[in-house]
């Protein structure tokens, strides 16, 4: 498997970081986002959307990050990171929605403003930050991982962002359970980090 990637695209490091729980053999081929690799033909070839990441299985090209945390699930049989039973797999999905939503438009966003220059209305994504930050806190309070008693992709897609939310100005001091669940992250045999970047609350 080749997982196209950038290393400060959280996107990308959920994926890279799921790849190395479950242990799974990969090559990392970066794509140089500021030459636009990514908006290139032959790129767009693997994912129309011209985005990273994207996982190359073979003669499968997977875009999308949560569709290949999905993927990989199916593809080994993971059930216990994504489970089956009506229930489980709802709570996995309403956080993978959080994910996708919610988590970008706040402290991703921030990030975005600091790491990348981004023209991002800054006040409003780490306004939404908080917001998110503390329905998470709240969840994680009553349970010590996200979706549940054991860790799930759930866990994986939120992650990365969260954890670099200081980067973009989105202080985490607030939030002890968030802080006491990503120890927990990092503690997972196989965690790979997320490159840090010196800016914001971070520098």
């Amino acid at each position: 498997m080749k997982l196209y990637h950038h290393p400060l695209s959280g996107h990308s490091h959920r994926v890279h970081l799921f790849l190395s729980l479950l242990g799974c053999p990969h090559e990392l081929v970066e794509v140089d986002l500021a030459a636009r690799a990514h908006k290139q033909p032959e790129f767009l070839k693997l994912n129309a959307f011209g985005q990273v990441p994207v996982l190359v299985d073979g003669d499968a090209a997977i875009a999308d990050s949560n569709a290949i945390l999905v993927y990989l699930c199916k593809k080994y049989g993971k059930t216990d990171w994504l489970p089956e039973t009506p229930k489980e797999a709802a709570a996995v999905q309403r956080w993978l929605t959080v994910a996708a939503g919610d988590i970008i438009f706040g402290p991703a966003a921030a990030r975005l403003a600091t790491v990348f220059a981004a023209p991002v209305d800054t006040e409003a994504a780490i306004a939404r930050a908080h917001v998110v930050l503390r329905r998470m806190d709240d969840a994680l309070a009553g349970s010590p991982w996200i979706a549940g008693p054991k860790p799930t992709i759930a866990d994986v897609a939120l992650y990365g962002y969260t954890a670099r939310a200081p980067e973009g100005y989105v202080d985490l001091k607030d939030y002890a359970h968030v802080r006491a669940w990503l120890a927990r992250v990092e503690a997972l045999p196989g965690f790979v980090e997320f490159r840090r970047t010196p800016v914001g609350l971070a520098a």
